[in-house]
């Protein structure tokens, strides 16, 4: 009898997930046939500008809704401050599939590092082409277009530990993001996401629905200044980012530690 009223309870829960997933893939996908038809005609400037700030509204659009019915609980209010900030690499970790479109939909002036599949998924490619979002497939290429992009005034989201975390607390940090920094000369700010839900985490299946409401809080750690040793500097944050919840939480900015997680607004 419990499995039966967990069934019926799930049930609509699912539809209203999936729903909300078609959605995303159905924005997603009108915007890139849109996309598609202004790469060749838009100067790249106008282009890179329009690109980024539509993913950040349809993301920011997106998360409003699953909060509004009740699916998530999102306190990423914190990155607001920083939006139209200039030059910063911003580096989380990474629990989730969605984690890029938490910190993206907060921050518009942001390029992401993509899989350079990705780059040809229909979903996806056309509005990352024209938003300049950089392809990984060439580490020396990847480097040189983020410096690029940092020093026109761009923001640069990464994750460092390059794919979803596989052995918690977190995989370890890849090089690239410190050695970024340093060629552009850019302030590399910390961002923590957390999570209680394994929802889209490393072997959660897209079509298994999770406990809800699905919450994430993202939380402003230190901000650390570029080094002549990027080698070192990429050890140094990685060891910041595995200090235990207690030790970190205190480097939070205040307005990112509320005791409830409003929506998005």
């Amino acid at each position: 009898m419990k499995r039966l009223l967990r069934w019926i309870v799930s049930v609509p829960l699912a539809v209203l997930l999936y729903a909300l997933l078609a959605l995303l893939g159905g924005i997603s996908l009108a915007w890139n046939l849109i996309a598609m038809l202004l790469y060749p005609v838009l100067p790249a400037r106008t282009g890179r500008a329009l690109g980024r700030r539509v993913i950040a509204l349809a993301y920011r659009a997106f998360w409003a809704t699953a909060s509004a019915v009740g699916m998530m609980r999102i306190d990423a209010g914190c990155l607001d401050a920083l939006r139209e900030e200039r030059g910063v690499v911003f580096v989380a970790n990474h629990p989730t599939m969605l984690d890029a479109l938490l910190l993206v939909a907060r921050l518009p002036r942001s390029a992401c590092i993509m899989k350079a599949d990705l780059m040809r998924n229909i979903f996806l490619g056309a509005g990352a082409r024209l938003a300049r979002y950089i392809r990984n497939d060439s580490a020396r290429v990847m480097v040189r277009l983020a410096v690029e992009d940092l020093k026109a005034g761009g923001q640069l989201v990464i994750f460092p530990e390059g794919t979803r975390t596989v052995t918690p607390p977190l995989n370890a940090f890849r090089p690239g993001v410190t050695l970024i920094a340093k060629l552009a000369q850019a302030p590399i700010q910390t961002v923590f996401i957390d999570t209680d839900s394994p929802y889209l985490a490393k072997g959660w299946p897209l079509w298994r629905v999770p406990p809800l409401p699905i919450v994430f809080t993202l939380r402003l750690g230190r901000r650390f200044a570029p080094q002549q040793d990027s080698d070192a500097l990429l050890r140094e944050i990685e060891q910041y980012f595995r200090h235990p919840l207690e030790q970190r939480a205190t480097d939070a900015q205040p307005a990112c530690q509320q005791p409830r997680a409003p929506t998005l607004s």
